[in-house]
């Protein structure tokens, strides 16, 4: 959890502090005022590590109706990663009475509103969404490499292996893990938990661009399932998953105007490359004027 809240201090002081001195620039680019978004989102959460799509779709001039599609790893408050010291034939850390690595593939539908418009080049666009949906959680059983100590004998036994591939057993494996096996080990065993999730936050759109996203999103979610996850064989396991998340988003905006939906989309390229030329040579002037 420290390490979350240091990075999302990290992300918001960089944010915030790179865009301040950039208010009051007047921006002079076409306005695209009939649009849609697409945009795709990487971010850290308090339970783990994620990505997701999300599509918006106008409403009016401020709001939009979001579908997401989030991947995320969820991870054991307790995890605690060690190393083997009987690890001569294997490096890999593992998690001690790890069962299984649990994955959430969430759907959402729900909406966003745009509290604050960016006026200015360089300015900050505020906006609030929620949303909420199924959840299916996966499960992958973890296999790890056992150490067992034979007898030596004579002539040495050509079939002997040093270790075996196998799942965590509490009255067994102790000391004698010498680390996790491969990541691949144990997919033909998945299961599925299906469940239900909702989620809402806040999402600071910053791009020098009309047409292209830029922002960071944070927030806070809550997945629950029918039944305690069995992430831990060594500690008690929920059914409840609260996590807080920090995450940069980045995409482009769709213009749905009739005359935009009438151009080929040879002609569309070929603006998108145009208007990315001239905010390049702007910005080249802008640096000019201020080494002048």
């Amino acid at each position: 959890m420290l390490k979350f809240q240091n990075l999302y201090a990290i992300l918001l002081f960089s944010f915030f502090s790179g865009s301040v001195f950039s208010q009051g620039e007047i921006d002079d680019q076409p306005r695209i005022m009939l649009k849609n978004e697409r945009s795709a989102a990487l971010f850290l959460t308090s339970n783990g590590i994620g990505a997701g799509f999300r599509y918006g779709q106008r409403i009016n001039a401020r709001n939009q109706t979001i579908y997401d599609l989030d991947f995320m790893s969820v991870k054991h408050p307790k995890e605690i990663k060690l190393t083997s010291n009987n690890n001569y034939y294997s490096s890999r850390s593992f998690v001690f009475g790890k069962q299984n690595s649990f994955f959430e593939l969430k759907g959402s539908i729900g909406k966003q509103y745009e509290m604050f418009r960016k006026n200015d080049k360089g300015g900050i666009s505020i906006r609030y969404y929620y949303s909420a949906g199924p959840t299916f959680g996966v499960l992958k059983p973890i296999y790890y490499e056992i150490r067992y100590y034979a007898p030596p004998t004579y002539p040495p036994d050509p079939n002997y292996k040093p270790y075996e591939i196998e799942k965590f057993n509490t009255s067994i494996h102790l000391s004698n893990i010498n680390g996790r096996a491969s990541f691949f080990k144990g997919f033909n065993e998945l299961s599925i938990v299906p469940g239900a999730s909702v989620k809402a936050g806040f999402s600071f759109e910053y791009s020098r661009e009309d047409a292209i996203i830029h922002a960071i999103d944070v927030g806070m979610g809550v997945d629950v399932f029918p039944k305690p996850i069995p992430i831990m064989a060594t500690e008690n396991n929920s059914f409840f998953f609260l996590n807080l998340s920090a995450g940069y988003r980045f995409g482009k905006v769709i213009d749905i105007s009739d005359a935009a939906r009438a151009k080929s989309w040879k002609q569309l390229r070929q603006e998108q490359r145009l208007n990315r030329r001239i905010s390049k040579d702007q910005k080249s002037k802008e640096e000019r004027l201020e080494n002048y």
